[in-house]
């Protein structure tokens, strides 16, 4: 049994005798709220599952995505989740599943029945868990991952979409506010507001409504611009935990390599120091909501040459998981499962899924159909650095574009590549399975469980070693402005990912 709710307590969050409590854990993304990079399809969720209703008929399809929202993720998984000493999963999901476009405000039993069964298991092996609204209507931010099929992010300019979201997270705690292992919810993941003002305002408006439903559970806010930035926040909502994300360039293809040096090592403290100074000045605690390397693969580097390149990026993993330590972080690595980019466990080499998908994924490669984990590509450079020339010619402005984060090509990657190019190969894409019977969609989705996953070793040692605190009291995490003051300030602003 769960000692109790857990509440945010000063810096601290506690369970209900007092007690603090760390939470480590992961997410698994690409489930509830799918995306391109974790299971192999082109472009948005939605695109994709419209793909696939038209090639393989309602039927098949229900069956199809039924079993493998099943398969995903089983009482096998929650039993080595909780192996490694993880106690807390972060479930993305899609609004979509709970309320229809077409038909607002009207709730989808049906869409909890997988929702409900992985919270179960993981209370059953004592996994708290973080409920994540990963894709809200209109699209929160202007990526994939809010299954936005354009590069601008409608949420912020309908408050209609603002009040369906909050409508829907008051059935959510409804259904929740009883479980002591729900950890809380997380209601925006990585929002993009480009007046900086509208989301804590809607953080505030959401929190006051939540509560006349559920008021025991903790709510865990991203900060603004992927979880990067502060801009216009200026209180600290009740029993709220606040959340950066902490990706680092050099855990990526066009990154730099990761060799420990010092200046290295002071970035990748420095750039978490940076985002997480609002937690600090405010005394609240800080979780770390996302981070995390992409791996490489293989079949497609060689074995010697991906070797190499993990074991650098497990290095600097590493070290980052060092800083956490050093100031007392919660933290959810991304991710847990996937096709062998970045989870603990990935679909094998051999499973049925990625040899049908094998010559499918070499296109996505070259073409840099996802943005996640792209690969250079000559071939495309060609095409899109003239225009990202000219348009840096005539438009001065346009490479400081919000979102900061983004250069003017990675607008244009966005725009052409990840969107309209990667919406027009969908179908290509869902007759993959044409033809395709229900023993063999079956076989398909099985490729996705436990007992046919591949286990990532390297990245399941190195979270199991710091799945616990060290022992000590953690230091405080200093103030970025006064890194900058005393000159110890260094860190990569990313760009492109």
């Amino acid at each position: 049994m769960a000692s109790g709710y857990l509440r945010v307590e000063g810096e601290k969050i506690v369970d209900g005798n007092g007690k603090p409590v760390i939470l480590r854990g992961a997410a698994i993304g690409g489930w509830m709220n799918m995306e391109n990079f974790i299971t192999g399809y082109p472009g948005q969720e939605h695109q994709h599952r419209a793909a696939m209703l038209k090639v393989l008929g309602q039927e098949k399809y229900e069956y199809f995505f039924d079993k493998w929202l099943e398969y995903f993720f089983t009482d096998k998984d929650a039993e080595f989740f909780a192996s490694s000493g993880l106690n807390c999963l972060r479930l993305p999901f899609n609004y979509r599943h709970l309320e229809d476009d077409m038909n607002p405000r009207v709730l989808k039993e049906e869409g909890f029945k997988h929702l409900d069964r992985v919270i179960d298991i993981c209370t059953k092996h004592n996994i708290y868990t973080i409920l994540d609204m990963h894709t809200v209507p209109g699209g929160q931010n202007p990526d994939w991952h809010s299954d936005n099929p354009t590069n601008y992010a409608a949420f912020w300019d309908y408050k209609d979409h603002q009040d369906r979201a909050i409508w829907l997270w008051q059935q959510i705690a409804a259904r929740y506010k009883d479980n002591t292992w729900v950890a809380g919810y997380n209601p925006l993941n990585e929002p993009c507001d480009p007046e900086h003002v509208r989301l804590p305002a809607y953080y505030s408006r959401l929190e006051k409504e939540v509560r006349k439903v559920d008021d025991k559970h903790i709510l865990w806010l991203d900060g603004n611009t992927f979880a990067m930035e502060w801009i216009g926040f200026d209180k600290i909502l009740p029993n709220s935990v606040y959340a950066c994300h902490d990706y680092a360039m050099m855990g990526f293809p066009t990154g730099g390599t990761y060799t420990g040096t010092d200046e290295q090592n002071a970035k990748l403290e420095n750039q978490f120091v940076r985002k997480a100074t609002y937690m600090t000045s405010h005394g609240t605690p800080c979780w770390n909501g996302e981070f995390g390397p992409v791996y490489a693969n293989p079949v497609m580097e060689g074995e010697k040459e991906a070797a190499k390149i993990n074991q650098a990026r497990y290095n600097m993993l590493g070290q980052q998981l060092k800083v956490y330590d050093k100031y007392g972080v919660h933290w959810s690595i991304w991710l847990y499962k996937d096709i062998g980019v970045q989870g603990m466990m990935y679909t094998s080499p051999d499973s049925k899924w990625n040899k049908r998908l094998a010559s499918w994924l070499e296109k996505k490669k070259r073409c840099q159909l996802d943005a996640w984990g792209k690969y250079p590509s000559l071939e495309v450079d060609a095409v899109l650095n003239p225009l990202v020339a000219y348009i840096d010619k005539v438009s001065p402005t346009a490479n400081s574009t919000y979102p900061g984060p983004w250069n003017t090509k990675r607008h244009i990657e966005r725009a052409v590549m990840q969107t309209f190019l990667s919406q027009s190969l969908s179908i290509e894409f869902a007759e993959l399975f044409k033809g395709c019977s229900k023993e063999d969609l079956d076989a398909l989705a099985h490729s996705f469980h436990y007992d046919e996953c591949v286990k990532r070793d390297g990245l399941y040692k190195i979270l199991r070693e710091h799945a616990s605190m060290p022992k000590g009291e953690p230091q405080k995490i200093p103030l970025f402005d006064d890194l900058v003051k005393a000159g110890k300030a260094c860190y990569d602003r990313p760009q492109g990912v």
